[in-house]
């Protein structure tokens, strides 16, 4: 027979799987596209994501659940290094989930609200895409492009150590990428492929009931590919069929490895782009899980709102 205690103690593992995968990783079509030199974009857009998570047997948690809904704030701006086009984003997420699950038949359920980690990405045209003046850019016609970009992702999102549930990481993650694009007439073909790594966490977990002293949290590396293929109907209105696949990531406590904790998951989606103005658009996403071997198997729809301008002055 399992004691209270074993029982209660059990909870955290299902809130530790929870506070890893409140996010998972969407595909982003027409990321290496390139814009004139001073092109500026506003961002504001919000995402609901609703679904089941899969433990592979890692603990015995049934009907593991996580409803989370999504702020988010950024800003774009392109500019040229050594003639090459560039371009840098910046990301501010705000988050309000409900957790729940099953532990040996007991139901557990936990909210939380707070920010999310801040995300900064740079891109930088390798191949394709000089830098240009809006006037040239107007004359310019895409073949293939080619692409790097760095994404980092700062501790600066809400995390108590003393709790399993936290939209913070209190860690820093860095992904660099390469990044293919081509157009046909229409068509537009996207592919990314890039690697996640992982600081360590120097306070996971701890200086409470369950662990007074201090846990460490790791991660392995966690590859990640994308795909897409878009259609232009007219300028700025497009539709984008969007699939991804990433792998690895096992987390470690203190040293010790869990495997089970490894990931081989893949998601798929459609992306609509639809102009308003001539300085706002609106772009609707849908996704869900494709191959979810462990983790969240989420049901996501995003809306955002964009306005964009060229040069130093909203207008």
């Amino acid at each position: 027979m399992i004691s209270r205690v074993t029982r209660s103690s059990l909870f955290p593992l299902l809130l530790l799987c929870f506070c890893r995968l409140t996010a998972p990783q969407e595909p982003s079509p027409r990321a290496y596209l390139i814009t004139p030199v001073g092109s500026n974009a506003a961002v504001l857009s919000t995402s609901y994501l609703a679904g089941n998570i899969t433990f592979t047997g890692s603990v015995p948690i049934t009907g593991a659940r996580e409803e989370l809904f999504l702020g988010i704030a950024s800003y774009y701006h392109s500019f040229g290094v050594l003639g090459r086009s560039a371009n840098f984003t910046v990301v501010a997420p705000y988050g309000s989930g409900e957790f729940s699950g099953q532990v040996f038949d007991a139901p557990r359920h936990e909210h939380r609200s707070g920010f999310l980690d801040s995300v900064a990405r740079v891109s930088v045209n390798l191949y394709g895409g000089p830098a240009m003046q809006p006037a040239q850019f107007a004359r310019w016609t895409q073949d293939v492009l080619l692409g790097a970009s760095l994404t980092i992702v700062a501790p600066t999102g809400q995390y108590d150590p003393t709790r399993l549930i936290n939209f913070g990481g209190n860690r820093w993650a860095f992904k660099p990428e390469l990044g293919y694009s081509e157009r046909w007439g229409h068509w537009v073909l996207d592919a990314y492929g890039g690697v996640w790594f992982y600081t360590e966490n120097p306070e996971f977990f701890s200086h409470n009931a369950y662990f007074p002293g201090t846990n460490t949290q790791s991660q392995q590396p966690t590859g990640a590919v994308e795909a897409h293929l878009s259609y232009d109907f007219l300028p700025r209105l497009w539709v984008s069929l969007d699939a991804n696949y990433w792998w690895g990531g096992a987390t470690s406590i203190n040293g010790v490895e869990n495997r089970l904790t490894n990931q081989r998951n893949s998601r798929v989606g459609v992306t609509a782009s639809f102009p308003l103005t001539r300085h706002q658009s609106i772009k609707v996403s849908y996704s869900d899980g494709a191959y979810i071997r462990y983790g969240g198997n989420f049901r996501s729809i995003s809306v955002a709102w964009q306005y964009g301008w060229v040069g130093t002055k909203f207008r």
